[in-house]
């Protein structure tokens, strides 16, 4: 196992066996990750309930899987969205956008991923911070869902800002709202909570709450930057978690490089949360764009 690989956690790879183990490894995780439930959230992102007892019982919030869905799929790196150790099963929330999320999003009740590792990553930092603003923008509010629980089991007092562009983007409203003290729900067009986008609440409530201990921030890079932005002023903790610039998720393609401070950190070994005050935000939008046309000429060639 590479050194990257045991930094973030992970007792199993594909990627690190010799040949004439991958076959018999493909075999058993294919046995392991059969999806159990498949729904349609909202248009275009889907909920999976895959099991696989022993990524369960590892599973922490903020770490996250990588999933394959054939022998030369792409490999995808997803954040565990929920995990239940009894049942052995973990829930990914996936927003088909790309070939390869399409691929995913396309396999049934009873089918099973090709290859599905994990748990990597470094897992959520959990304390009692004493009151915790929980901010989730479109698909992060999958992401933010088993933080938002842990930290409420830790005593904290939470208080979630969830937005979306319309009401027809908003899932998971009741199970975020169910570990929250306070929810409040933003759209950009005003059909559903308060119109307008996340840090109009967000700074409310810093400014009439110098209790908050912690802001985490998680959904479009944009969002994160400015609720980072919003945060500055306050002397307040804020944490971002860059989980949709990893691509190859093991530290091996060096994709995911970001600027944090003075150092170079890689997402996939070294976060994916950060001290958002100290990334380099710009970096990170640019990452996203990166691979933008190979992308776009990706799906031109999925649509044939």
């Amino acid at each position: 196992m590479g050194k990257n690989q045991e930094k973030a956690g992970t007792g199993f790879s594909l990627f690190s066996m010799p040949d004439f183990l991958v076959s018999s490894a493909h075999f058993q995780c294919s046995i392991m990750s059969r999806i159990l439930k498949k729904t349609e959230l909202v248009p275009n992102i889907f909920e999976m309930v895959v099991e696989y007892p022993l990524l369960a019982e590892k599973a922490r919030p903020g770490h996250f899987v990588i999933a394959m869905t054939d022998e030369d799929g792409e490999r995808i790196p997803l954040t565990i969205a929920d995990f239940d150790r009894e049942a052995g099963t973990i829930t990914l929330v996936i927003m088909a956008i790309g070939v390869s999320t399409r691929k995913i999003t396309a396999l049934n009740e009873g089918d099973s991923l090709y290859a599905l590792i994990g748990p990597l990553g470094h897992a959520s930092e959990l304390v009692n911070f004493g009151t915790v603003i929980m901010v989730a923008g479109g698909v992060g509010t999958a992401p933010i869902y088993p933080v938002a629980k842990a930290l409420k089991e830790k005593g904290n007092r939470v208080i979630s800002i969830q937005g979306a562009r319309n009401k027809d983007l908003l899932f998971w409203t009741d199970k975020l709202a169910s570990v929250s003290d306070e929810h409040l729900l933003t759209t950009d067009d005003g059909s559903a909570g308060r119109q307008g986008v996340v840090t109009g609440p967000l700074q409310e409530i810093l400014e009439t709450n110098p209790s908050v201990g912690c802001v985490y921030a998680i959904g479009p890079a944009v969002m994160m930057k400015f609720c980072t932005e919003t945060c500055r002023p306050f002397d307040v903790k804020v944490i971002a978690s860059l989980n949709s610039v990893m691509i190859d998720g093991t530290g091996m393609c060096g994709g995911c490089r970001v600027r944090i401070g003075d150092e170079t950190k890689f997402t996939c070994v070294d976060g994916p949360e950060f001290d958002a005050k100290l990334i380099e935000w710009d970096l990170v939008l640019t990452r996203h764009k990166t691979y933008h046309e190979q992308e776009k000429c990706a799906l031109l060639q999925y649509g044939k």
